[in-house]
């Protein structure tokens, strides 16, 4: 399928976005070339899935068997994973009403009200905006609740960065201080507890072979991916508390900021702490900005 694809770019990135795929991103590169998240062909695009970057909206991650409790109502949404869970969200599929601001600036809107088929009870607006300055690519989202009534909210971003420059894989460092034990499916089975060692990315650290799905939090919003020559820097608003690391089938690495705990709705309800769930009262919003910066010879 031929994609509508819309292009920014400044004297050192070009980003392109897909308005009818969640105005998810398609590439971002730097101006020799490279890409800085993974490498797409839209012709081989079918899903947000497949692209370089995707918002998570108005949750973030897993929902246990797609179910939960708020204020004494039972919350039931169609499973979308074969493991009968819902997750990242309703809005990463579908259309969005994306504008060109500036040669640098591209914004996406996104409501609720205009589909029927929505996979969340609460009516909701989005909007997300990317602009390019210097070497930076800043990613501002926004969630409002438009309903008559009070929902549970969250938010995330879902970028895929390319590991292997010339062959060499990167050194990754953030700081966090806690994470979650999960089941079977990565859902957690409590609240957050404090690293192991062997979690611990404080100090730079080469991924190599390890294979990682993990959520942190106690995150101090920074992530780092080191290759000598160049590299980069994830930094995101305190809205985002919880960091997702996963090394992807493809060999990319996704550095996912999220506003609270995967499954964080059916936590809360149990009465776990320190998972950041919160709620929107209707007309409030939940909004905050990640930017990735470029550093060396990209």
């Amino acid at each position: 399928m031929t994609w509508q694809v819309e292009r920014i770019a400044n004297e050192h990135l070009t980003l392109e976005v897909l308005p009818q795929i969640g105005a998810s991103v398609l590439n971002l590169r730097a101006a020799s070339g490279r890409p800085v998240l993974r490498p797409v062909n839209p012709a081989a695009v079918q899903t947000s899935s497949q692209c370089a970057s995707f918002t998570l909206l108005p949750y973030s991650n897993r929902i246990r068997d797609a179910r939960f409790s708020f204020q004494g109502r039972e919350v039931l949404l169609r499973p979308t994973t074969k493991d009968g869970l819902a997750q990242h969200g309703d809005v990463r599929n579908r259309p969005w009403q994306v504008t060109r601001v500036a040669d640098t600036h591209l914004r996406g809107d996104f409501d609720s009200r205009a589909f029927n088929d929505m996979n969340w009870p609460w009516a909701f607006t989005a909007r997300v905006e990317y602009q390019l300055h210097g070497p930076h690519l800043d990613t501002s989202v926004t969630l409002t609740n438009v309903d008559t009534d009070e929902m549970p909210a969250g938010m995330g971003l879902h970028p895929y960065f390319t590991r292997r420059h010339g062959g060499m894989d990167p050194s990754l460092s953030f700081g966090a201080a806690l994470t979650y034990d999960t089941d079977e499916r990565q859902l957690p089975t409590g609240g957050p507890r404090a690293l192991h060692p062997e979690e611990d990315y404080q100090l730079p650290s080469s991924i190599g072979d390890r294979q990682l799905d993990r959520v942190y939090t106690a995150w101090d919003g920074r992530a780092r991916l080191d290759w000598g020559e160049r590299a980069l820097t994830l930094t995101a608003d305190a809205v985002y508390s919880h960091l997702v690391v996963f090394t992807a089938p493809d060999g990319s690495l996704a550095l996912e900021p999220v506003t609270h705990a995967t499954d964080a709705f059916n936590l809360a309800a149990r009465g776990v702490s320190g998972t950041d769930m919160r709620t929107l009262l209707p007309g409030q919003s939940l909004a905050g900005t990640v930017r990735i910066t470029l550093e060396g010879a990209w």
